[in-house]
Parts: structure tokens; sequence; C-alpha cells
């Protein structure tokens, strides 16, 4: 019986083998890619050459140059990446169609009828990364997995890196999944994982024997059905998931290490996530300010309740409140803004205030505006200085627009805690 539905597809350690591709010189080394030239910050990925030293993405760089000297560091050229996402989708879809792309480096293929036999499935698997490698570089090396559904297929995928090709069967379920780790699966991190050990749950094994009722307390919603089916190999439609919060993160740069440096960088990413939130639809609830020091300084945090808002000027004025209440001895590293509480803007009335509809009025102009003309043509006074301080970044499960910015989100809605990611 033709049990292969899915093709899942991963980029192996992408934006290092992205630069192993720009630049040649760097093939076969030991290579980082950082946010920014210091020791103090992390590694936000890293080539396989490097791993082999124990270097992981998360690791302090001054600790990854201590492992491997010879590691060459490049400062992520996030805009490169996104253009290479788009040759790899479309080498990809010279095979078959792309159902969705779930990240920058990341696709979910539905196959056909013709393709759903074991031998036809692995045939067009094969196809695939040969397009991969053919029309955008063999650098870019890609794990395929072959499976009844997308969850499974994913999993499938991230058995063998790098370069690697998986088949899951129905028959296989039991002797290929009960020996992985609760980790192995996409979606349980280590909070999931505590809640699923208070169940009594600490293997793969346990959790595939798990009746739905308590899948649905663990979860705490009918995810917990849909993770059921998944383990049992079903073919399920996914259930309609909600972004629950939008945001920006910086690591500072040296010479922006202080308090109005960090000011004004929030005031930057401020404005991409007011504009990102509008042109998602959305509107927010509270924003939350964060600060991470150098050395050992703790973490800040502060917060303030909004009036369901998307508007560039009061989120600024909530942004001021909010940072009115830091330590005035911060040494600041990383800078965050988060906007939650979000609620589809259909659902809420326009402003009563002239002076508030203004300002939703003029908060949309400039979307208007930078979506033509680029994501800094037009910008609140307090921005002028830091403008370019906050480059583009990559979420990993949004493809940002490389022309402009604020033009458009084709990336996917991230999904809600416990869903496939």
């Amino acid at each position: 019986m033709a049990t292969t539905r899915w093709l899942y597809l991963d980029m192996n350690a992408f934006f290092a083998s992205a630069e192993q591709h720009l630049q040649p010189e760097l093939r076969g080394r030991p290579v980082a890619v950082v946010p920014t030239m210091t020791d103090r910050t992390c590694c936000i990925a890293v080539s396989y050459e490097a791993r082999q030293y124990g270097i992981r993405t998360g690791t302090n760089v001054g600790l990854a140059k201590q492992l491997c000297p010879a590691l060459r560091l490049v400062e992520g050229r996030h805009e490169q990446y996104v253009q290479l996402h788009h040759q790899i989708v479309a080498a990809i879809e010279t095979v078959l169609p792309i159902e969705r792309a779930w990240s920058i480096d990341e696709f979910a293929c539905r196959l056909s009828l013709h393709h759903r036999e074991r031998e036809a499935a692995l045939e067009v698997a094969h196809r695939v990364k040969e397009a991969v490698a053919t029309r955008v570089g063999p650098c870019l090396r890609c794990s395929v997995g072959l499976a009844p559904n997308r969850f499974l297929a994913k999993v499938a995928a991230g058995m063998r890196k790098p370069d690697g090709l998986t088949h899951l069967g129905l028959d296989d379920l039991p002797h290929i999944l009960h020996p992985l780790d609760l980790g192995d699966l996409p979606g349980i991190g280590r909070q999931m994982r505590r809640r699923l050990e208070r169940y009594g749950v600490q293997t793969v094994r346990q959790l595939c024997a798990t009746p739905p009722e308590t899948m649905r307390l663990i979860w705490r919603s009918k995810v917990g059905d849909q993770w059921a089916q998944w383990l049992r190999g079903e073919d399920v439609a996914d259930r309609p998931t909600s972004r629950g919060s939008v945001g920006h993160s910086h690591v500072l740069p040296p010479e922006l290490r202080t308090d109005d440096g960090a000011r004004a960088v929030m005031i930057r990413l401020l404005h991409k996530a007011a504009a990102r939130l509008r042109r998602l639809g959305y509107t927010a609830g509270r924003i939350d300010v964060g600060v991470s020091q150098t050395g050992d300084g703790p973490d800040w945090r502060g917060g303030v309740k909004l009036g369901r808002v998307q508007d560039t000027p009061t989120l600024l004025r909530a942004f001021e409140t909010v940072w009115a209440s830091r330590p005035r001895d911060m040494q600041p590293l990383k800078a965050s803004i988060t906007l939650h509480g979000l609620t589809a803007e259909q659902g809420v009335s326009m402003p009563l205030f002239a002076d508030h509809q203004q300002a939703v009025r003029a908060s949309r102009v400039m979307d208007a505006v930078n979506a033509e003309l680029g994501p800094t043509a037009l910008y609140f006074a307090g921005m002028h200085e830091i403008r370019n301080a906050a480059p583009l970044r990559i979420a990993f499960t949004n493809i940002p627009d490389v022309a402009a910015e604020g033009s458009r989100d084709p990336g996917p809605v991230a999904a809600p805690r416990g869903d496939l990611p």
C-alpha cells in the first residue's frame, strides 16, 4: 500500500553552508556565522567542520576560538541567505511543487499519487537533492525525509545529517521511532519535556502508547489529538494557528553598548515591530522591553499594557514609559522589543479620538512609502541617528522580502507551542 505522502527537505547548517557557497576559500574549513564581530556574542550557525571541535549554534565566540584557533568568523549576511532561499525554492519546484516553506531552510512537499510508492518516492527525493546541488550549489547540502505525514517526514529529515535521505513507512514506525529521544521530535523542548515527565512519559515509546485523552491533558488542547494521530502515521490537516507575539532583538555593536545606544536601537526595533504588526493585520495589547547585560549583570525586563493599538506613535510613548523604569547602571549587550496579546485588527474598532486616528493613518502612510522606497525612507524623528543600526535578521519561521523589509511577509506564521515548528 502506498503510504509515503510527504517529502520534507531540511538544508544542513544553512547560514554556514551559504557562506561556504558564497566564499569558495571557506570550503572545507571550520566556519562560524556571528551577528557581530566580537568575542562576547554567540555563534548563530556553524559549519560541520567546526562541529568536529565541539562548536555548536549558541557557543560563545570567545570559547569557540579557543576550541578551534583556525575557526573563520563571518558576520551574517542575511540578505544573501534570503536570495539563496528563493533559488532553493526554484530548484525544488523543477521537480515537484512546495506545499509550504516552513522556514528559510525547511520545505514541505506533498507527493502526488504517482510518487507514493517507496521506490518512486526515493527516486523523486534523489532528484530534488540533485536539483538543489546542480542549480544552486553543491556546498548547500540538504537532508530529506519521506513519511506518511509531514510531522514524521520532518523527523525523518533530521535523522541523517548532513546530506541524508531517510524513508519512514508505516511498518517502520515502532522500530525506528521508539529508540529516538523525546528531544528528537520537533516541538518538544525542555519545558514540554518536563510536562511530559510529570505525566510519566520519559521515552518516545511511552509517548506513542499514550492515549489521546492524556495527550490532550499534556498539551492542554486538542493539539494533543493531532500528536497522537501524527505518531500513528495518520495524515491529518494542520490545526489553525495564531500568532501570539511580534518582536525583534539585536546584539548591540560595541559602540552602542551604552544607555543611549540601547535606547536608540530599541526605537529602531520598535519601528520594525510596529510595521510588521500592521502588515500582519494585528493590534497589540502589551509591550515588553528587555536588555541583556555584558558580564554577570542581570537581565532587565519591563512592560506595560496597551489598549489594542498598532500605530507607531502610541507604541513609542508606551516604550518611553517602560524605559523610564530601567536601572541606570546597566551595561547593555542585547536589546529586545516584543508586542504581545495580539488581536486581529478586523475585530478592533477604529479609535474614537481624532489624534489617535491621525496616528494610525500616519503609520499606514509611512508603511506604504517604506514598502515602495525602502524600509527607512520615512520614519519618526527619534529614529534618525540610528535608522540603520539594526539590520535585517532572519527569523527561522519567517522569510522576509529582501527588497523592502516593510513590504510583505510571505513566510508562515509561527506555530504555537507544541505544534510543528
